[in-house]
């Protein structure tokens, strides 16, 4: 603490959530996924209004300007929480505290404001449609952001400088996670009856009267829909304001409870997770109420990152990534394969068949050989009335596994003190990672939300190759890590003699050949089958086993090539993993330090834990390719380790590790956040 001649101390104690030490770790995850997804969330918004001239409506501006201040809002408090949660250093400067309160009120103003233009914008377009346009001008949308502007600075600015005037002695904790405007009044020893008149007062301008606007306008819109004599247009008329109605009683009433009455005794326990409910929370979910549930929205997504265009794309013109030489022949040999074979499934076709446009419309060619060229998804085990649910659930896993793991390379790249061959591996798993999830994720993300389940026979066969191509590669880089841990613990005195840069590099040129000659001769074998009949895959990505189940052709040659390469592939190294890890655990016995004994149970626990999971699953599904059937046991273990794990990975191998930690302490310094 430190005060100047007036007695006013520079920097305040945020105490944070009301949560053990232990969950910290938990808890940081999850409000890091939710921060995630908000950010990119609400970009996407933004970026599909601003693409598609089609949403370039009242409806959407106002919508625009709300995505980029749910950004802004939630960008106040969530980097600076995040922080303290990962470097446990709690204090915040006195004008950071200011600055924070400041935009805290400015974008939590204009979002009540933009909530009201938005209840107005669905009144005027239910109660008066043939007034519309007429009503619902461009100079009338630009006037009520510009208004909603305004009126936020004049306020945020007013209460700003109510503050900065008020002295603070004594004790400087706060028991928040951000400098919230009633607690810093309980600390202030000022006089704060012109404050909390003054929140009273303009608490009625920038919350009471918008929500009672808001309350004025749905109770126009149910009057008008209930004569309405359509049963449907009912329906959709109370599904949209239900949602919008569930936001509004969501965030209004977190706020009026709390900051109507600013001279509560205490800011307890209770009010602190209210306030991570409409300053987190809120922001989170409305990009999926407000828009990825929305009809438009939908088919701006789909004609945005259209998935024919992309795959095509990547058919013709290959793949820009910079791989080895032989992963890039392999790429063009599988690319060839795939077009040979549907041009001449194409060619056949027209020539044989004048039905082939028949055909074509219904989605399903043959060649002479009976070979399908588009493949039917079936996708995960779950109700149609909880695609939403689940499609949510795993783009915030996707999101994470991407932004994690870039974090972790990004560190690593950046301080100098983390070149070593622990994580010189593990910027590989990294990048490995994001790439294998990267393979299943965003078609799975795509199929959920836009129903449509096909995949191409050439995309297909690529999504096969490349998931066992960067499968293999984690199986050899978890092997070297194990070795890498087992020199370092068993062998210390000659680490840096053994695991020189020399065998670094030459354990990841080696992974990356292996893979990709396993996964090549996976994929030509399996361009060779013939498929007719049944094109219905029940599973979420072309699962190697599940397409030879469907194949009318002999697959003796495949399945005996599987358990042959899979004790190359798969049994090898976890053998390895666990020979490494069996004589770790003999020596850390032989230790006389029980803290060094402790420590490194841990780091082999973990790496444990996460090598169990994934070559578990993997054991199971894959060194049975005859079973009977894929089920649903299957396709869940599969999500397991296809989305989870790569997500897992950056928070057991990094984020809870103290390098990184420091590594990420300095590249963003504190003062960063607190200003």
């Amino acid at each position: 603490m430190r005060k100047d001649n007036q007695s006013c101390v520079s920097e305040f104690i945020l105490l944070g959530l009301p949560i053990q030490q232990e969950e910290q770790g938990l808890f940081y995850a999850l409000f890091l996924a939710m921060y995630l997804t908000t950010m990119l969330g609400n970009l996407l918004i933004l970026l599909l209004i601003r693409l598609d001239s089609r949403l370039h409506t009242p409806m959407y501006f106002f919508l625009s300007h709300l995505a980029f201040t749910d950004i802004s809002f939630s960008s106040v408090t969530a980097p600076k929480m995040l922080m303290n949660m990962l470097t446990q250093s709690r204090s915040i400067p006195y004008a950071g505290c200011i600055s924070q309160e400041f935009f805290f009120l400015l974008f939590g103003s204009i979002d009540s404001f933009l909530l009201t233009s938005m209840a107005y914008d669905r009144y005027v377009a239910i109660c008066h449609p043939l007034h519309y346009t007429t009503i619902m001008s461009q100079r009338l949308c630009f006037l009520l952001v510009i208004v909603s502007w305004v009126f936020s600075s004049a306020v945020a600015l007013l209460h700003t400088f109510l503050l900065a005037r008020l002295s603070f002695c004594g004790d400087n904790t706060l028991p928040h996670f951000f400098c919230d405007l009633s607690a810093l009044l309980k600390l202030s020893s000022s006089d704060t009856s012109v404050n909390e008149l003054v929140i009273l007062l303009l608490g009625t301008g920038v919350i009471t009267l918008p929500f009672l606007c808001i309350l004025v306008s749905y109770g126009r819109i149910g009057a008008t829909i209930l004569k309405t004599p359509s049963l449907k247009g009912i329906c959709k008329a109370l599904s949209r304001c239900s949602s919008h109605l569930s936001v509004v009683s969501l965030y209004y009433g977190a706020i009026i409870g709390l900051y109507l009455v600013p001279s509560s005794n205490n800011t307890n326990d209770s009010e602190v997770i209210v306030a991570v409910l409409y300053t987190q929370v809120t922001p989170m979910l409305n990009p999926f109420i407000y828009s990825l549930r929305n009809r438009d929205m939908k088919g701006a997504l789909r004609r945005t990152f259209s998935l024919r265009r992309a795959f095509l794309y990547f058919v013709a013109e290959g793949t820009s990534v910079h791989l080895s030489s032989s992963v890039r022949a392999g790429v063009e040999i599988t690319s060839s394969v795939v077009k040979m074979m549907c041009v001449e499934c194409v060619s056949t076709k027209e020539m044989k068949n004048p039905a082939h446009a028949l055909l074509q419309k219904k989605n399903m060619r043959r060649d002479n050989g009976s070979t399908f060229c588009e493949f039917i998804l079936l996708g995960l085990p779950i109700r149609p009335e909880e695609q939403g649910l689940y499609c949510a659930l795993f783009l915030v896993m996707y999101l994470t596994t991407v932004l994690g793991n870039l974090l972790i390379i990004l560190l690593i790249r950046l301080d100098s003190r983390l070149h070593t061959p622990m994580y010189f591996f593990l910027s590989h798993l990294a990048f490995t990672d994001i790439s294998f999830s990267s393979v299943t994720a965003p078609k799975l993300l795509m199929n959920m939300l836009t129903q449509s389940r096909s995949i191409r026979y050439a995309g297909c066969i690529s999504q096969v190759y490349f998931f066992l191509f960067f499968g293999c590669i984690d199986n050899f880089l978890l092997t070297s890590m194990a070795y890498d841990r087992y020199v370092a613990i068993c062998h210390p005195l000659h680490y840096t003699t053994i695991m020189n840069q020399r065998l670094c590099f030459l354990l990841v040129i080696v992974s990356w050949v292996f893979s990709s000659a396993n996964s090549l001769v996976h994929t030509l074998l399996l361009a060779r089958l013939s498929f007719y009949g049944n094109n219905i895959l029940p599973h979420f990505f072309c699962d190697l086993s599940a397409l030879l189940k469907l194949s009318s052709s002999d697959t003796t040659i495949n399945e005996l090539l599987i358990l042959t390469l899979a004790v190359v592939v798969i049994t090898v190294p976890f053998t390895c993993i666990l020979a490494s890890y069996g004589r770790i655990g003999a020596t850390i016995l032989r230790a006389p330090s029980v803290k060094g004994i402790c420590k490194a149970l841990s780091t082999c626990g973990s790496h444990l834990s996460v090598v169990s999971l994934y070559y578990g699953a993997i054991i199971g599904l894959y060194f049975v390719p005859s079973s009977t059937d894929t089920n649903d046991k299957d396709v869940i273990v599969a999500v397991l380790y296809t989305l989870v794990t790569p997500m897992l990975n950056p928070f057991i191998y990094s984020l809870r590790n103290r390098d990184m930690k420091g590594a990420l302490g300095n590249m963003l310094k504190k003062g960063t956040f607190s200003m």
